[in-house]
């Protein structure tokens, strides 16, 4: 009886020492708080680029930011971009972004885009801020956006690379005809769409520039039409320039009144040059190559000596011989005669 006294005095004290704890520290019995009890980690983890949209002289790239969140809830989030030139150290653009609150352990994504020059190279530095406090800096290079093509000019029909083939040109040209000193020519080219759409409203300019003077002999335009996907198609139109010159045949293709592609080869008509080891020269007339084009061939036969016909067997000559033989010895006899 006395030791189940004793328990029942000891619980009873307990229970009042629970009591005055709980009038003064009302919160020792609440449930423990995350925020006290895990402090907030936010760090950046990586940054990535793409261009968004490229223009003639700049480009506007989009820039995502990694974030990793570990720990109990933080406000007032915010990441500052400052994108400097790498060459001069100048701020090229800049920009904040506002995450607001950010809690459970999780990883978050920034999103947003700068436009800079597309010339240059630069460095992106990415500030990390938590209730106006910066917590974390990381620092990122951008090169080579002077490589990134112009939205404007980008295509996916261009000339023909022959695989397998390097020395088949993607222009090819034949001679009509040569009249007048004054040569005809059908030139081709060799268009292919390596894209996953069809490509319509493309135009070919085709020019005969003469090699030494760079003067244009010759340009025409020919509409290409519609290329489907993986399809090619060979545009050509007829060109007439001054014979017994070399002339650069350029290619230019069109799209919208923009250049987006061009290639050139050269066409010798009626060269002459030194070929091979042993220095031989060539003479190469284009009219021989002439379409069409009947060429006359020369007999080069030596000229075959004419011959008199004679009378009675042919041997007229052997007897006008023997008569004068005769007469010289009559002679002789006549004067050992006179003798």
């Amino acid at each position: 009886m006395r030791r189940e006294a004793l328990l029942a005095g000891a619980a009873g004290a307990v229970v009042l020492a629970l009591a005055a704890a709980a009038a003064f520290a009302p919160n020792i019995a609440a449930a423990p708080d995350d925020n006290q009890v895990r402090p907030s980690h936010t760090a950046i983890r990586d940054t990535a680029f793409a261009a968004e949209q490229v223009g003639g002289e700049t480009v506007t790239l989009s820039v995502t930011t990694l974030l990793e969140h570990r720990g109990g809830s933080v406000s007032n989030v915010t990441i500052v971009y400052r994108m400097v030139d790498a060459e001069t150290g100048l701020i090229a653009d800049r920009t904040t972004r506002s995450l607001g609150t950010l809690q459970g352990d999780r990883e978050v994504e920034s999103n947003t885009t700068l436009t800079v020059e597309r010339s240059g190279d630069y460095r992106l530095y990415t500030f990390l801020y938590e209730d106006g406090r910066r917590i974390d800096t990381a620092r990122s290079e951008v090169r080579g956006t002077s490589n990134l093509v112009p939205t404007y000019a980008e295509s996916a029909v261009e000339f023909t690379q022959f695989a397998g083939a390097s020395g088949i040109p993607a222009i090819q040209y034949g001679v009509e005809s040569v009249s007048d000193g004054r040569a005809r020519m059908t030139v081709t080219a060799y268009l292919t769409n390596g894209g996953d759409k069809a490509v319509d409203g493309l135009e070919v300019q085709l020019v005969a520039r003469q090699a030494d003077s760079n003067i244009v002999a010759d340009s025409t335009r020919v509409d290409v039409g519609e290329i489907r996907p993986g399809r090619s198609v060979t545009p050509s139109a007829e060109l007439t320039v001054p014979d017994n010159y070399t002339y650069y045949l350029d290619a230019v293709l069109w799209k919208d009144g923009v250049i987006v592609g061009s290639t050139r080869e050269v066409a010798d008509l009626n060269p002459r040059r030194q070929t091979g080891p042993n220095t031989t020269e060539v003479d190469l007339d284009s009219g021989e190559f002439a379409a069409g084009t009947e060429t006359e061939v020369a007999d080069d036969r030596p000229e075959e000596p004419s011959v008199t016909p004679t009378e009675s067997g042919g041997q007229s000559g052997l007897g006008v011989a023997l008569a004068v033989v005769a007469v010289g010895l009559v002679g002789l006899l006549a004067r050992r005669w006179a003798a």
